[in-house]
């Protein structure tokens, strides 16, 4: 495909059809080892998840990029029915999350990092093990990962996740998929966009999620500095008694920083949608932001947050 392209996991669509798109999603979460450990994880079933997809679609909503990895709750063969069934474009992941979602003796520790790189390009490439490589039997099916995703914690990057770095960054120069990542509440963000920077990643496709949760705006200007981009995530999350700092950093960053921040709700708990009983459900950003940003008359900035930079953002760019 000549003209720019994003990948579902029901094929590959020129970015013209993305539409509104949410960056940094949680669709599926399978029943599996992270679920067992946090229970309002699970986010499994189908009619529940295509009600909330369907209700995100009445209101223009197209694209949300799911963002749970290799073998810690993907299930393929959901994301596809929910897709079909809503309308919206999935993008999912390929990629490594947080030690913590996985179990001590997993494979991710073992494998090197060219055996990393080849498994990620496969998910990519050649399609998603129908079992999320669960077991010993690949069946892998004809649906694709459109991104990369790898995770670090509070501590500083260490041997191991630098090894998921080089992984990550050799799949991403490989095939030119889009690269994600989960910063804890926007600590290391500086050092993965070092690293990924030193790697030679292309930086207009490098996306740190949750960095609002740093608060502090000299920090989150250091980071957009590098030349990564920045998703925020948490302007549900801030309490009455706080300032919502999700806000104060758009009202400070958006005219400095107009191609470099998305938006998105990571709404991985099951309380947190509509569906299944909770809130503030998926359209929340849709029914505030717009209103938000019109009181601070950055309003101009409504249609890069939404439509623009995810478009360019989860674009497959080769160097």
């Amino acid at each position: 495909m000549s003209q720019e392209f994003f990948r579902t996991v029901l094929g590959d669509k020129p970015t013209s059809e993305m539409g509104l798109t949410y960056s940094h999603e949680h669709i599926i979460i399978e029943d599996s080892y992270v679920t067992a450990a946090h229970p309002e994880f699970l986010l499994n079933d189908i009619d529940k998840i295509s009600e909330e997809l369907i209700n995100f679609y009445k209101v223009g909503g197209r694209t949300v990029v799911d963002t749970m990895p290799a073998n810690c709750g993907r299930n393929i063969i959901k994301s596809v029915e929910v897709s079909r069934l809503s309308g919206v474009n999935i993008i999912v992941p390929t990629g490594i999350h947080l030690e913590i979602y996985y179990p001590e003796n997993h494979w991710r520790y073992n494998y090197t990092e060219d055996q990393l790189s080849e498994l990620f390009i496969a998910d990519i490439e050649g399609g998603i093990d129908q079992f999320d490589y669960s077991g010993p039997y690949v069946q892998r099916t004809n649906h694709k990962a459109g991104l990369i995703k790898l995770a670090t914690g509070n501590d500083p990057i260490d041997k191991h996740q630098e090894k998921i770095f080089r992984a990550v960054v050799n799949a991403h120069l490989e095939t030119g998929a889009p690269i994600l990542t989960h910063t804890n509440f926007g600590k290391q963000a500086l050092e993965q966009a070092k690293l990924f920077k030193k790697l030679g990643a292309n930086l207009e496709h490098v996306v740190l999620s949750h960095v609002d949760r740093a608060k502090e705006i000299n920090h989150n200007k250091a980071v957009l500095d590098m030349g990564v981009r920045v998703e925020y995530d948490s302007a549900f999350r801030w309490k009455d008694s706080e300032p919502n700092y999700t806000h104060k950093l758009l009202e400070h960053l958006l005219h400095l920083y107009p191609d470099q921040i998305t938006l998105g709700m990571d709404m991985a708990k099951n309380a947190y949608w509509k569906s299944y009983g909770g809130g503030p459900g998926l359209n929340y950003l849709l029914e505030n932001i717009p209103q938000f940003l019109k009181s601070k008359g950055l309003e101009a900035h409504y249609k890069k947050l939404f439509f623009d930079n995810p478009k360019r953002l989860y674009a497959f760019s080769k160097p």
